[in-house]
C-alpha cells in the first residue's frame, strides 16, 4: 500500500476515529515492541472488535507505515526548509531547530522510528530514508566546516552522530505537558551543539 492510500480517510465505528487507532497503535508498539503487538492487543486496548478496527485500518502494518511516514515526512520537510537557507551555517542551524521541533511535536512517532530493527520491508524502507536524511545532515556539517562554523579537525559523520544523539535522547525524557518549552529546547540544543564544535 502506498503512503497516499495509507493516509486516505476511512469511515469507522462511531466514538473512534482513525487518529485514535493510530495513536493507540503507536503507544502499544513503543511499549511492547511492534513485533510483539498483535491485532488482539490493539482491539483490547481500544475496546473494539477486529471488524471495527478494520473499518479504520487494513492491518497493524498500515498503522506502522502511517506513523513512520509522519516521523520521516516531518524530518524531510525540515530538511527541505533548511536547504532553502542562504548559507551552510544557517542551513545547519535550521535543521537542528527543525529536527527538535519534529521530535517534540511527533514524539511517539519519532520514538517508534528510532527503535526500528528492520524486520520488515516497511521498516527497511524507513531505515533507508533515515540514512539518507543522516547523510544530508553530514553534508551540511561539512559545508559548515568550510564556512568556519564547525571545527575542521572533526569528522563530519561523527559530529552528525553526536548532534543527533543529543537530539534523539530527548524522546526519553521530554514531556508535552512538562516544564520545558519546545522552542527554547531547540535553541538550547543548538547552543550546546554548535558552541562545542566551534573552532578555537
Amino acid at each position: 500500500m502506498t503512503a497516499s492510500s495509507a493516509g486516505s480517510v476511512r469511515r469507522g465505528r462511531p466514538g473512534y476515529d482513525r487518529a485514535d487507532v493510530i495513536r493507540v497503535g503507536v503507544e502499544l508498539f513503543n511499549q511492547q515492541g511492534y513485533d510483539a503487538t498483535s491485532v488482539s492487543d490493539l482491539t483490547s486496548r481500544l475496546g473494539v472488535t477486529k471488524s471495527a478496527l478494520y473499518h479504520h485500518v487494513d492491518s497493524k502494518q498500515q498503522i506502522l507505515e502511517i506513523a513512520l511516514e509522519d516521523a520521516l515526512g516531518g524530518l524531510e520537510q525540515a530538511m527541505d526548509a533548511a536547504q532553502r537557507q542562504p548559507t551552510a551555517a544557517e542551513r545547519l542551524r535550521s535543521i537542528i531547530r527543525g529536527a527538535v521541533h519534529v521530535l517534540t511535536q511527533r514524539q511517539p512517532q519519532v520514538t517508534l522510528l528510532l527503535r526500528l530493527r528492520g524486520n520488515s520491508d516497511i521498516e527497511l524502507a524507513a531505515l533507508e530514508r533515515r540514512r539518507r536524511f543522516d547523510h544530508m545532515v553530514t553534508a551540511l556539517v561539512r559545508e559548515a566546516q568550510s564556512e568556519g562554523l564547525v571545527r575542521a579537525d572533526l569528522d563530519a559523520g561523527v559530529a552528525t552522530r553526536l548532534i543527533f544523539g543529543m537530539i534523539n535522547s530527548v524522546v526519553e525524557w521530554y514531556r508535552v505537558d512538562g516544564p520545558v518549552d519546545p522552542t527554547l529546547l531547540g535553541e538550547e540544543i543548538l547552543a550546546v551543539a554548535l558552541d562545542g564544535l566551534r573552532p578555537r
